[in-house]
């Protein structure tokens, strides 16, 4: 069984900032592509950040130039480091990777549990 487990969610005053870090565990042959998703109530999970394997990088417009994302792939964690934080950014961040279970498999998509991120003005 894979399990994703984010940390580092919190509240925080706009302005300020906060990492998030996600870690992939259980039976990995591979990890491909990671990212960061988001909900706001009432609105659309949206996508926020992803890394591929080789380290590009892939940025919603309304988070560019005030978050950055990155991956540690010998410890299968990959962070969103989050600057200059809006009340806008306020939502449930859920991770998601592309993880290879075995050699011989292909890969298939697993989601976090959600962290809360709550930016007052």
């Amino acid at each position: 069984q894979v399990q994703l487990v984010e940390s580092g969610g919190g509240l925080v005053q706009a302005g300020g900032s906060l990492r998030l870090s996600c870690t992939v565990s259980g039976s990995i042959f591979s990890i491909n592509d990671m990212g960061w998703y988001r909900q706001a109530p009432g609105k659309q999970r949206e996508l926020v950040a992803a890394v591929t394997s080789g380290g590009s990088t892939t940025y919603a417009d309304s988070v560019k130039g005030r978050f950055t994302i990155s991956r540690d792939n010998a410890k299968n964690t990959v962070y969103l480091q989050m600057n200059s934080l809006k009340p806008e950014d306020t939502g449930v961040y859920y991770c998601n990777a592309g993880v290879q279970v075995h050699w011989f498999g292909t890969y298939s998509r697993y989601w976090g549990q959600g962290t809360q991120v709550t930016v007052s003005s």
